[in-house]
């Protein structure tokens, strides 16, 4: 059986910083506060690189699918399905989960990771 205190210290830990890196990028969306809606920087402050600009994009992208992860793995925590593979159902490799506490997929199938839903 799986240790989750570890993993979900560690995944809070992550969630932590990464809300905080999201909060520089946005807020909260008052009508679902677990939805974070991104604020354009002020007119005064606002790269004229189109670069800058995508760049900015990107990084909201990546932080809040990252939260999304995170916040997914400390619900199947709470409900008792961490450390299952969402294609198989077998178990998460102990290892694989000390390296990545959010993966929701078995070795075998870490390939498809990328494929499953949101």
């Amino acid at each position: 059986m799986i240790n989750t205190d570890t993993h979900k210290q560690k995944l809070a830990e992550e969630r932590t910083r990464v809300v905080e890196e999201l909060q520089e990028l946005g807020i909260h969306n008052p009508n679902v506060p677990e939805d974070w809606i991104a604020v354009p920087q002020d007119v005064a402050t606002q790269e004229a690189d189109e670069n800058v600009s995508a760049d900015r994009a990107e990084d909201w992208l990546e932080r809040t699918a990252t939260l999304a992860a995170l916040e997914r793995a400390l619900e199947k925590i709470d409900n008792g399905t961490y450390g299952m593979c969402e294609l198989c159902g077998a178990a998460i490799e102990e290892d694989r989960l000390d390296a990545n506490p959010g993966a929701r997929t078995c070795k075998q199938h870490i390939n498809d990771e990328q494929d499953l839903p949101a």
